[in-house]
């Protein structure tokens, strides 16, 4: 039997195979780890078929490696079980089920059934943990130039609250949920949320489960007129406590969603980012 580590020696600034070999969580008992540079599949229902259900996977990365991942295999048969191990930036998906799976790797098969999608500007993909647009959006903008600028570690809450004081410029949202309708003004966020945290631990949705049967993911607002207020509430984000400022934040369950806004603003899809985008649509499984 056979342990796959598929790794991305983009992620993370670079993740080097010699540095997984040595890795103590990826060695299993009563497997032969083979490590497989996943930047160099071809074809993963090519790479799938000649594998076995005795067979284990492991996919090291983070949130954009799963992201990649999920879409590549989209409705290819997989027998092997698939795990995931946390070698990347952003790990809001680890962040997210490390209460309810103990130990490392994470049995990563369950979460790839039922995603919801989301598509932008014509184009349809699945999602892992959310679709940010608004402060989020703009974070990974400015989080992208300056990783191109050579920045090893992007500190992404320096950039919110650069945001928040003025370089991030507050839209009017449209948003429907389950088809209620309802408009916002000064909107700071307005992600969809299928797990609970985005942005390297912002816990934009607490009460999001992503396994929950009805397949409902969450969908957030903030909006304010006045910055003082917002700075002054946004930390509070980290621990979910800003869903209880119901003048500012309001949440909804959806299947379906769709977020326009009255100008055009970067939006990240599990941290990869797309600049000038006015409308989002997600749906569910």
């Amino acid at each position: 039997m056979k342990q796959y580590i598929l790794f991305n020696p983009k992620a993370g600034g670079g993740t080097r195979r010699d540095q997984l070999e040595n890795e103590p969580a990826l060695k299993a008992e009563g497997f032969e780890n083979a490590f497989v540079d996943l930047t160099g599949i071809g074809s993963y229902k090519d790479f799938f078929a000649g594998l076995s259900a005795e067979d284990r996977v492991v996919i090291c990365g983070g949130d954009g490696t799963l992201h990649r991942f999920v879409n590549d295999t989209e409705g290819i048969d997989i027998k092997p079980a698939v795990y995931c191990y946390a070698a990347g930036t952003g790990n809001d998906f680890l962040n997210d089920v490390k209460d309810r799976e103990k130990g490392l790797p994470v049995y990563f098969t369950p979460y790839m059934k039922d995603l919801p999608k989301v598509t932008v500007n014509g184009k349809t993909e699945r999602f892992i943990n959310n679709v940010g647009f608004g402060l989020d959006g703009y974070c990974c903008e400015i989080g992208d130039a300056q990783r191109e600028k050579g920045v090893l570690k992007v500190n992404y809450t320096a950039i919110a609250l650069k945001g928040l004081l003025g370089g991030y410029k507050r839209a009017t949202a449209t948003i429907e949920a389950d088809g209620v309708k309802k408009t916002y003004k000064n909107v700071w966020l307005a992600p969809t949320m299928n797990g609970r945290f985005c942005g390297g631990g912002m816990m934009l949705a607490p009460d999001q489960d992503r396994l929950n049967p009805e397949h409902t993911v969450s969908l957030m607002v903030m909006h304010c007129r006045n910055k003082l207020k917002t700075l002054l509430v946004f930390p509070t984000v980290f621990k979910g406590k800003h869903v209880l400022h119901k003048d500012m934040v309001e949440g909804f369950k959806a299947k379906k969603v769709h977020v326009v806004f009255d100008t055009p603003t970067a939006i990240q899809i599990d941290g990869e980012t797309t600049k000038n985008v006015t409308e989002y649509f997600v749906e569910t499984a």
